[in-house]
């Protein structure tokens, strides 16, 4: 029997003969006789490829003794001469033609899994660097076969309808399709579903599309505007930073198509986020911002002390209109406000997608769609685009694909290519994402067209990420005030000399006789004509204004000062309270619930409902529970969330023997109204905190939290912190009611578990844009969310939540607490204020062993007065107290964080301002807590224990020391 591994129906060519077999089986006439001769053999029994008797050579003939060695003769290993069948004249061209099938076939599947790299990109038309090294590469091109076998028939595999074209043929689709001006990556996606509708969609066009001329003066005329309005700012303007699209024009006429095929497949909305290139453009060429507004934002406002502290640069602002296509279907479009970090906006932009798509019920996704625009060197760079695709398929951040472009200007700034990655593409770090990547050269405007509109239908069809390679070029700097060829002058003498990419198409159109060279020019001065009308009408009459804020779902919630903000009930009846717990405290009947989660969460529940006294869980739990049975939505994130970090929260409980989930806080929604989510996150904070940034800014009515591992994870999100959550409504007019659960405590943890560097948000605080709390109780806790849903002010809160108060017994809740009250800013202490003479003012955790130790001491001269709410500072409150206490004459800080961190140098100037308001009663102030340190924390427990140790001997015991 032949051996099968080493024959021609082995290795690559597998799938061929497979497809082949399968063509017989319903056809035997459809198949090449020679191959139908092949399958006969077989019998029609099972896949060829795995039924050792498909080839069977003829049996051997063994001649009788004694006779010798003749003509078709070989010695057998024993030495005896064994005959085998003379090969007659068809079976040689049997085997010559499955010979030159297996090197076509090979052909075949070079030039789809290696065509992108011989394909035209770059518009400079710089030769791309050998690559003869990389497998199959030799196969993508005409060398290997003879002028006779050109002209031979082969089978097509699928590349034409015909089963079998001249290799020729063959070859010049293929060329067309993958080594033109697109190059594609796909063949490494393992889905072959998805392979196979890519192959049928661009080789049966020979990837491209046969436009008509009114299409193609569509593209004429959005190219002209796009050239026109940079034209238009580098004349007018001049020195004035607006970084270009020139050079990148194509991305115009590409958006436009995107809308188009998305309105037609259902696409009612579209986010988008970009950074500085090329987004003036697609602020007035795709979403429709009148340029006068823009050229108004050149001119800058009539009165700028109007301004001062705020507002952003016009190459940061977001913008929404509704958009029609030509087809007559509406798309809202949102351009994301952004800071200068870039690819900082793309997980926000998801996050919004996602709480779009969640409200409006959009459950297959397909109706909103994220559209993140990227820079090469940005795309490759940024470790928050890893963790944005990462989010793609995971199911509490999954937006049903996003279409990624990537303008590459084959610069990032002043740096080249080879300095900046180490992949032959900017794009390579999407190879994590089973998807296709697009390759296409910026100076072909109708391939780009081609592959957008391609993109767009894969992605609606798929639900699937899809990225395309914009290769194109800047014509100017990395600003207009920037001179390129200090670091490239090879490369700025190419572009100096180069045409624009409306001037190649235009003259293109005019050649084919499709548009007349004055009819191109024509459009061109229609377009400036435009552009001159709006600066005539933005110098007569200013179009500057603010970014538009509080409409829509926005309307009935408010931003600005925190005083005046009309004041709530966030009490809940007690027995709605019992209730609800009790409902915490069962499991569905037939639910194996892990005993220790039994034991530790539901009886302990039940336990509570007879002493009524809560933990820190229940707290939270409580003020989820009532919120949803309201009807507001909840959503909870973050690494390992569901079960909380430290096995307090467990919002979802695990059947042990099924897998099946039980979300005890479902039970509290109401019938289309109100939802509660909870995910475990990767093992990301940008990204994931972006996301639900993002999510936040559609969710006005709930609340979105993210909680951290530990308190100082919140280190790898801070851009978000800095740029997105506490200054975009100054920046933007943007408000979000975001909540961060930050982790923290000095435990003896070490130093990366101790801090949530409360201290940077503390800095971060101005013009009431956040809000920085350090609850102590469960009660707190409580009041505390259900006010930042309950009262219509939105502001970003930022949550110090504990570790060990989590059981501590001393940190629990009466029911009662629940019931009455409100969230107090400050709590202050039970003793006689008359007759205190020190006050020790403090935040968290380091309050329960100052308050132990003086009880210790029954020393009711010192009051411990916990400020819960540390920005914004609750002065009227503390002076309020202070004015009660006459003999006063101390006023110490006391923190377990380090001099240098935590709230001391936040404080202080506020304790001055406290201690002013005392003129005729003068009181000391000071510091107690640990030393300024380079570290958070020690990393030893017996340290931690003695530091703790000498904070809470300093201020009980010998207070009159003004720190160490």
């Amino acid at each position: 029997m032949a051996n099968f591994q080493d024959s021609y129906l082995s290795g690559g060519n597998i799938d061929f003969i497979e497809g082949l077999y399968a063509r017989y089986l319903e056809d035997p006439a459809s198949v090449d006789p020679s191959w139908r001769e092949v399958f006969e053999r077989n019998d029609g029994a099972g896949r060829p490829i795995f039924n050792k008797t498909l080839i069977e050579p003829p049996a051997p003939v063994v001649p009788s003794k004694g006779e010798g060695k003749g003509k078709g003769e070989k010695a057998a290993p024993n030495g005896a001469a064994v005959a085998t069948a003379p090969q007659t004249a068809p079976t040689v061209a049997f085997q010559q033609d499955m010979k030159l099938q297996a090197q076509v076939d090979q052909a075949i599947s070079a030039f789809r899994l290696r065509g992108h790299l011989r394909a035209t990109l770059d518009p400079l038309g710089r030769p791309r660097p050998p690559l003869e090294h990389v497998a199959d590469m030799g196969m993508v091109d005409d060398k290997h076969f003879s002028p006779a076998e050109l002209e031979q028939l082969v089978e097509s595999a699928g590349v034409f309808d015909q089963a079998r074209v001249k290799l020729k043929e063959l070859l010049g689709r293929l060329h067309r399709t993958y080594t033109g001006s697109i190059g594609v990556e796909f063949m490494q996606m393992l889905d072959s579903e998805r392979r196979r509708w890519l192959m049928k969609r661009m080789e049966s066009t020979e990837n491209r599309t046969a436009f008509t001329v009114d299409e193609q003066r569509h593209i004429l005329t959005k190219l002209s505007y796009a050239e026109g309005f940079e034209n238009f700012l580098h004349t007018k303007f001049i020195g004035a930073k607006r970084f270009a699209l020139d050079g990148g024009e194509s991305l115009v006429p590409m958006l436009d198509a995107v809308l188009e095929v998305g309105g037609d497949l259902g696409l009612k909305e579209v986010v988008v986020g970009m950074a500085h290139r090329g987004r003036l453009n697609v602020l007035t060429n795709t979403l429709g911002k009148k340029p006068d507004q823009i050229f108004s934002e050149f001119e800058g406002p009539i009165d700028p002390r109007q301004h001062m502290g705020r507002g952003d640069v016009k190459y940061h602002m977001g913008f929404s209109s509704d958009h029609t296509t030509r087809g007559g279907k509406g798309i809202h479009l949102s351009l994301a406000f952004n800071p200068s970090h870039l690819e900082a906006v793309d997980p926000v932009v998801e996050g919004r997608v996602r709480a779009k798509q969640d409200r409006s019920g959009d459950l297959d996704r397909s109706k909103v769609m994220p559209l993140l625009i990227h820079g090469d060197a940005a795309f490759i760079g940024q470790g928050v685009v890893a963790e944005t695709l990462n989010l793609a398929g995971l199911k509490g951040y999954e937006t049903g694909g996003t279409l990624h472009v990537v303008i590459n200007n084959q610069v990032g700034f002043t740096t080249d290519p080879s300095d900046s990655r180490s992949s032959i593409y900017s794009t390579a770090l999407a190879q994590m994402l089973d998807i296709p990547i697009f390759h296409v050269n910026g100076d072909d405007p109708e391939a780009c067209v081609h592959v957008a509109r391609l993109a767009t239908e894969y992605r609606q069809t798929f639900k699937s990420d899809v990225v395309i390679d914009l290769v194109c070029y800047r014509r100017f700097g990395h600003n207009e005030g920037d001179d390129p060829s200090f670091t490239q002058p090879a490369m700025y003498d190419i572009i100096r000399k180069h045409p624009s990419v409306r001037t190649l198409y235009a003259q293109q159109l005019a050649d084919k006789a499709r548009i007349p060279a004055d009819e191109s020019e024509a459009i061109k001065q229609r377009c400036m004509q435009d552009f001159d009308a709006a600066l005539t009408r933005a110098r007569a009459q200013s179009q500057f204004k603010e970014p538009s804020a509080l409409e829509g779902l926005w309307a009935p919630y408010k931003g600005g000062q925190h005083k005046g903000a009309p004041q709530v009930t966030t009490a809940v009846a007690k027995e709605t309270l019992r209730d609800a717990l009790k409902k915490l405290s069962e499991a569905p009947e037939g639910f194996n619930v892990h005993r220790d989660v039994e034991r530790t969460v539901l009886k302990k529940r039940q336990a509570m409902l007879q002493t009524e006294e809560l933990q820190w869980s229940e707290g939270e739990a409580l003020a989820y529970a009532t919120l949803l049975s309201e009807g507001y939505i909840i959503r909870l994130s973050g690494q390992d969330s569901e079960r909380g970090t430290f096995t307090h929260r467990h919002a979802v409980l695990n059947d042990v023997k099924t897998g099946e989930k039980f979300y005890p806080l479902r039970q509290f929604t109401q019938q289309g109204k109100g939802r509660f989510d909870v995910f475990n996150s990767p093992l990301s904070e940008m990204g994931v905190l972006g996301f639900e940034y993002g999510y936040s800014l559609d969710v006005p009515d709930g609340i979105v939290l993210w909680e951290a591992q530990f308190g100082d994870f919140a280190n790898g999100a801070q851009i978000i912190i800095d740029q997105f959550i506490a200054a975009a409504e100054t920046k933007w007019r943007r408000l979000s009611g975001l909540t961060l659960l930050l982790p923290h405590g000095y435990e003896g943890q070490g130093p990366e578990h101790s801090s949530a560097r409360l201290e940077r948000f503390l800095n971060l605080s101005a013009e009431d844009n956040i809000q920085v709390v350090y609850p102590t109780t469960p009660a707190q806790f409580f009041h505390l969310l259900r006010r930042q849903v309950l009262r219509p002010l939105r502001k970003p809160l930022v949550v110090m939540t504990p570790k060990s108060l989590l059981r501590r017994p001393e940190a629990t809740s009466k029911l009662d607490e629940l019931a009455t009250g409100t969230f107090q800013e400050v709590i202050a202490d039970k003793v006689d204020l008359a007759g205190v003479t020190r006050l020790l003012l403090c935040s968290g955790k380091v309050y329960y062993d100052l308050v132990k130790a003086r009880d210790e001491r029954k020393d009711d001269s010192i009051a411990i007065v916990r400020v819960e709410q540390l920005y914004p500072f609750p002065f009227d409150e503390l002076a309020g107290l202070v004015s009660k206490m006459p003999k006063l004459g101390e006023i110490f800080w006391v923190q377990e964080e380090p001099r240098n961190s935590g709230a001391w140098h936040f404080i202080f100037p506020r304790l001055h301002d406290l201690a002013a308001a005392r003129a005729q009663n003068p009181v000391k102030l000071g510091y107690i807590g640990r030393a300024e340190a380079a570290s958070p924390a020690t990393g030893f427990t017996q340290t931690h224990n003695l530091e703790q140790q000498l904070i809470v001997e300093e201020a009980i015991l010998r207070g009159t020391k003004n720190g160490r």
